[in-house]
């Protein structure tokens, strides 16, 4: 059975800048990393691998230089990497992206039965969370999101039990298979590839799949296929912040010019 891992190339956020004219994000010179979301489900999927014995499929869409990424997911244990690169694929958003990547994961799974499909919580560039749902409901799979810990898979009943992580509480949901499961940062600590794996994915294939092996309608994928546009990029000003009072020697005194400010500025009614 197949773990198919939805993976993201995206710019170092640590690193970004924006042109203040433009409004458009400065890419040269900004390195290229692995979406960290997509790093820890990666490493969930293998180790699912590791446990019970499933292969791993690694797939992302993006341009060509996006086989680095996919090459080192076949450096860490990934079995299987496709890029869906093709400039019909291009200016895609979250609506679009899903509809290519759901196609891709329905290919697979025409070729072998597919257990689990997995991608981060978000990725660090759109921050919106919504790929992995939009995968899971084109699939029609059911969608396991905010998921900490995946507490056990049985592969005769084919159900999955997991541990989601909510605002105060956790929750244990069971499912059947298959299923999306979107991972949290907090769920392991990815590993780091061993040499000769990392020697064996520089010669490993990555299959290329645009449009043409796609077959997809251009109206539903890339710009095109695109409910949302992102018209500018830019930086909040922010105000210089204030410091009152030391908040050691005379707290009664800080806490009044606190109140004061904050009266002032109409943010509270005394």
């Amino acid at each position: 059975m197949l773990v198919v891992t939805c993976v993201k190339q995206v710019p170092d956020t640590t690193q970004v800048k924006v042109d203040p004219v433009t409004g458009t994000l400065i890419r040269e010179g900004v390195p290229f990393i692995m979406n960290p979301f997509d790093a820890h489900a990666l490493e969930e999927s293998l180790r699912l691998k590791d446990k019970y014995g499933f292969r791993v499929a690694v797939i992302s869409m993006g341009p060509p230089n996006t086989e680095v990424t996919l090459r080192k997911a076949l450096a860490l244990g990934a079995d299987e990497a496709i890029l869906l690169s093709d400039r019909a694929f291009g200016g895609a958003d979250t609506l679009a992206t899903s509809a290519a990547l759901a196609e891709a994961i329905k290919k697979l799974g025409q070729q072998e039965e597919i257990a689990i499909a997995m991608c981060g919580k978000q990725t660090i560039d759109g921050d919106t969370a919504q790929v992995g749902p939009g995968i899971a409901t084109r699939l029609g799979y059911p969608q396991l999101t905010l998921v900490d810990l995946i507490v056990n898979v049985d592969l005769q009943a084919k159900k999955v039990k997991v541990r989601r992580r909510l605002e105060g509480r956790y929750e244990i949901v069971e499912s059947p298979l298959p299923a999306m499961i979107s991972i949290l940062r907090r769920a392991n600590r990815p590993r780091y590839p061993i040499v000769p794996k990392r020697l064996m994915s520089q010669d490993a294939p990555v299959a290329l799949w645009n449009n043409k092996v796609m077959g997809l309608r251009e109206d539903t994928i890339g710009l095109k296929g695109s409910a949302t546009q992102v018209r500018k990029i830019f930086s909040p000003e922010r105000a210089k912040g204030e410091i009152l009072g030391d908040g050691v020697n005379k707290p009664e005194e800080t806490a009044k010019l606190l109140l004061d400010k904050l009266t002032e500025k109409g943010i509270i009614c005394l």
